[in-house]
C-alpha cells in the first residue's frame, strides 16, 4: 500500500536508450528532465501509482515491470524514490505536465539538467540496465 513520503519513477529502455520528459516551467523542478512518475497516493500500490501517473502525464497505458532500485532524498516531505521498469503499450504521447520528451543514452542523460532525485538513479540504472 502507498505511504506518505514515497514516490515512484518509471524507467523505460528501448534500443539502449531511456525515455525521459522535461517538466513544464514553474516550481523548483520546472524545466528539469525526469523519469516520469510521481507520488504514491494513500491506498495505491507503487504499480497503480505508475499506471495512473503515465495516464495523467503522458496519456499512454503502461505495463509495470520489476523494481530496479530505491534511493532516498528529501523534497517536500517525500523521502524515497522507487524506480520500476515500465513498458509502453503505445507511443502516442499527450503531454500534460511536460513540454517535451526524448529517448537518450546514459551519456546524454548525464549532461542534462535532471531533477536531483532522478539524477541519483543514473548510477543504479547504468549498473542494472545498460
Amino acid at each position: 500500500m502507498g505511504t506518505i513520503g514515497r514516490s515512484v519513477a518509471g524507467i523505460t529502455v528501448e534500443q539502449g536508450k531511456l525515455f525521459i520528459a522535461r517538466r513544464r516551467p514553474g516550481g523548483d523542478m520546472g524545466e528539469k528532465w525526469e523519469f516520469p512518475g510521481g507520488k504514491v497516493e494513500s491506498g495505491e500500490t507503487d504499480e497503480e501509482a505508475l499506471i495512473r501517473e503515465y495516464a495523467e502525464e503522458l496519456g499512454v497505458p503502461i505495463t509495470t515491470g520489476p523494481l530496479l532500485g530505491t534511493i532516498s532524498f528529501e523534497h517536500r516531505g517525500t523521502r524515497y524514490l522507487y524506480a520500476y521498469q515500465v513498458y509502453f503499450e503505445a507511443h502516442n504521447f499527450t503531454l500534460s505536465e511536460h513540454t517535451e520528451w526524448r529517448w537518450a543514452g546514459l551519456e546524454a542523460l548525464e549532461e542534462l539538467d535532471f531533477a536531483g532525485s532522478d539524477r541519483q538513479l543514473l548510477p543504479l540504472l547504468k549498473a542494472r540496465l545498460l
